[in-house]
């Protein structure tokens, strides 16, 4: 528990940190990363270079500092930011070095204002939370039975295109029988070295696919990068150089979104673009163990050129008598009794004589 003294300056810096905190983070990685380079391998360099990894630590920590004393608000948080930092290998070494850069940023963003006073609290508070997650991640790595540098090698046994932009990867062990179970909703890390940036990279992708024994199924987007945005270099290099037979270190299967798939209540499953890839999960693994729930998938897109999955779907549609698919699109020329022709809009949805009966009484 944050102690009496430490507390006003924590709530203190609250309108402070949503002035600032963007700031703070941007100094934050820019001087951890260039004292302590090693650590570039930890974190997405297409995500440092839009300011998109600043700007999450940022209302993180705004977050943090606005429900430091309502753990029912914070838990979550906690619950999701572990199982990012076990899938990237985080361990407890790195705690310190992030401690330090992150209030040396305070203090140069802040200038006379970051009394010693207000460091001391915010050490305090973050040594608070860096404990509480050094023990969750310590626990989950016990429960998967694996430690920051467990890593599988697994061969690529399928590559299949879905849709334009996206790839779908079938990946079976190459020195084990049996893989970790996962859950639908969850995720691996996909580790690979980089030559043009001389940088090894770790990118998430949600298992796409019912649990499998024998292999994984993950299914990568292209990104190609705009003028907002810089092309993605490891889904870029994943679709170019990677084919069957080529092996990848993948990590083992973590992430907090995982609906129940026995229940027998109706489910809703809500999607745009690439966001499919958990809800397939999810959809195959209601074919197999559940085929009777109520479900209702709703999913956008730019164009039916831009669909993926949709054998998938199309299997599923066959086996689950109660699947009510509701499909939106941007445009299309061959609109069919499914398609929405617009933006997604759930009240619509949910309005009809057949969805509301069954999934709102």
């Amino acid at each position: 528990m944050l102690s009496t003294s430490a507390k006003p300056y924590i709530e203190a810096s609250v309108p402070v940190l949503r002035e600032h905190g963007l700031a703070i983070t941007t100094v934050f990685y820019k001087n951890m990363l260039t004292a302590h380079p090693e650590l570039n391998n930890l974190f997405n360099l297409g995500n440092q270079a839009n300011g998109s990894q600043q700007q999450s630590l940022a209302s993180a920590v705004f977050a943090y500092a606005a429900n430091i004393e309502n753990a029912s608000a914070l838990a979550p948080v906690i619950e999701r930011i572990v199982h990012k930092h076990a899938s990237i290998g985080i361990k407890p070494s790195h705690y310190p070095i992030v401690g330090r850069y992150l209030l040396g940023a305070i203090k140069e963003i802040l200038g006379d204002a970051a009394t010693p006073d207000l460091i001391a609290a915010w050490d305090e508070a973050y040594w608070l939370l860096a404990g509480e997650l050094i023990a969750a991640e310590a626990r989950l790595y016990q429960a998967t039975g694996v430690d920051a540098n467990s890593w599988m090698q697994m061969q690529v046994v399928n590559k299949v295109q879905q849709g334009i932009d996206i790839i779908s990867f079938t990946l079976k062990a190459i020195d084990q029988e049996t893989l970790p179970a996962f859950k639908p909703g969850q995720y691996v890390s996909i580790a690979t070295y980089l030559e043009d940036v001389q940088l090894r990279q770790l990118r998430q992708y949600s298992l796409s696919d019912a649990q499998n024994k024998n292999g994984y199924r993950i299914s990568v987007k292209c990104e190609k990068g705009d003028a907002f945005k810089p092309e993605g270099k490891v889904s870029n290099w994943l679709h170019t150089h990677v084919e069957i037979g080529d092996v990848l270190d993948v990590g083992h299967p973590y992430g907090n979104f995982t609906p129940t798939i026995l229940a027998s209540h109706p489910i809703v499953l809500i999607s745009a673009g690439v966001g499919v890839t958990p809800m397939i999960s999810m959809l195959n693994s209601l074919v197999e163990d559940n085929p009777n729930r109520p479900v209702l998938f709703v999913h956008a897109a730019r164009s039916r050129q831009h669909l993926s999955h949709t054998q998938d779907i199309a299997v599923a549609s066959e086996a689950m008598p109660y699947l009510h698919h509701v499909l939106y699109l941007n445009e299309c020329d061959d609109k069919d009794d499914n398609v929405t022709i617009g933006m997604m809009d759930l009240a619509k949805v949910m309005s009809t004589t057949v969805i509301s009966k069954q999934f709102l009484d």
